[in-house]
């Protein structure tokens, strides 16, 4: 018996993480365990800021999920709207990963993301030459692209300095792997379509056997309503990283808009729910309170078990992206949304991965970030056709797609494949 090809993987946050990157690198890992054997080197879990005691104590905690080895290394506590903390905690996952890089064996490929920013692609070089391996570098998220467009650092010299960086990542990869036709284009465009590295494009997924369509009336589906008092309303739900790619803090001023008691044409209250946390959660808070828009209301993560019902729960789904992120970045919510059936309410640049999904299969109606008088025209579009068999019909096309095209299992054989390949 062949003995199998080990798998380095440097993964920011993994399982039991609640962000979108951990679930995917998690469900990759579990199906590349049938063919490699797979180490994954991971911060302890820490997406919230906040890191449980038992966590504090060792630089590495050694765990196993399935047969897949864990090194969880030790990373400071951080506030997200705190630049200083954020610095320090990424730089401390960094440099206790190449640390744990020395404790595992001999490794056959290394597996890593562009998360953190920069350093992640560092980390990958790092390990493919410490382990004289083959390298594929991920990227989720292009920067400094993505720190310019929303003007994170205004210096020149420190985004020259990270796109001097993320290029030399990139040159020392045997493989790219992107997650949209239009974030392809930006490795071209850094290379000025020379000497491009290899690069792929693979959609990202959700599990569409874990989310999956559910009548209204499901009860866990009324249980999450109930809970938060949302029994009865048209719910038009923003579920995700509030982070500052979103353009968030403009679209509330849209939303002010649409008064508390507005009704859609079925009767129900219109309500504008935001589940999940980042950046600008507390300044999203504030807004509310100054403005009282009693009609927007702020939920927590929701475990991955009860995903289902919170994305059942709504009546059309938020995808957005700021100005400035077409070829940088791609919301993974919007797989969510197409597994539960639901219609989308998209703001995003043209040509760009999920605004060409959403136009492909008609599953939504789209603006440009930016265009806020468009925003609200389709949010009033959806208002006035609550319940109507059009946007019934956008849901389920959101889904047939999904399965033909975009199931958990098409997207990890093509990376299979692609690894197979090296």
């Amino acid at each position: 018996m062949n003995e199998k090809k080990k798998i380095l993987i440097y993964a920011n946050y993994f399982y039991p993480e609640y962000a979108s990157i951990a679930q995917i690198l998690t469900e990759l890992c579990l199906k590349l365990q049938e063919t490699y054997e797979v180490t994954v080197i991971c911060s302890v879990p820490c997406y919230t800021g906040t890191i449980e005691e038992k966590y504090k104590k060792r630089r590495y905690y050694y765990e196993e999920l399935d047969e897949i080895k864990i090194i969880r290394v030790r990373v400071r506590d951080f506030t997200k709207s705190n630049k200083k903390s954020r610095v320090l905690h990424i730089l401390s996952y960094f440099l206790n990963s190449i640390g744990a890089t020395f404790k595992v064996g001999k490794q056959d490929i290394v597996y890593a993301v562009s998360q953190p920013p920069i350093l992640g692609g560092l980390l990958g070089v790092i390990g493919k030459w410490i382990k004289h391996a083959k390298y594929i570098y991920n990227i989720q998220d292009f920067n400094p692209e993505q720190t310019m467009a929303v003007k994170y650092s205004k210096s020149k010299l420190i985004t020259n300095i990270m796109m001097f960086l993320d290029k030399f990542s990139c040159r020392r990869s045997n493989l790219i792997i992107t997650v949209g036709r239009d974030l392809v284009e930006t490795v071209k465009n850094r290379f000025q379509n020379k000497k491009v590295p290899k690069t792929v494009f693979i959609n990202n997924w959700i599990d569409e056997k874990q989310i999956y369509p559910l009548d209204s009336n499901n009860e866990k589906v009324q249980e999450f309503k109930r809970k938060y008092k949302l029994e009865d309303k048209f719910i038009m739900m923003y579920s995700g990283n509030m982070g500052l790619y979103y353009d968030l803090e403009n679209i509330f001023k849209v939303l002010e808009k649409i008064k508390p008691g507005v009704k859609a044409t079925n009767g129900q209250e219109v309500i504008f729910t935001f589940i999940g946390e980042g950046t600008v959660l507390e300044k999203l808070k504030k807004y509310k309170e100054e403005k009282k828009m009693d009609n927007v209301i702020f939920i927590p993560y929701q475990e991955k078990k009860d995903l289902i019902y919170s994305l059942n729960a709504a009546n059309v789904h938020f995808c957005i992206n700021a100005k400035g992120i077409k070829g940088v970045s791609c919301p993974s919510k919007y797989y969510g949304i197409a597994a539960a059936g639901k219609p989308i309410l998209g703001v995003l640049e043209e040509d760009t991965e999920i605004r060409l999904l959403i136009e492909e299969t008609n599953g939504g109606l789209v603006s440009n970030p930016g265009e806020y008088d468009c925003i609200e025209k389709n949010i009033n579009w959806f208002i006035e056709h609550a319940n109507s068999e059009e946007l019934e019909n956008m849901g389920k096309r959101n889904r047939e797609y999904l399965e033909k095209n975009l199931t958990k299992d098409i997207s990890i054989n093509k990376y299979r494949e692609e690894i197979l390949k090296l």
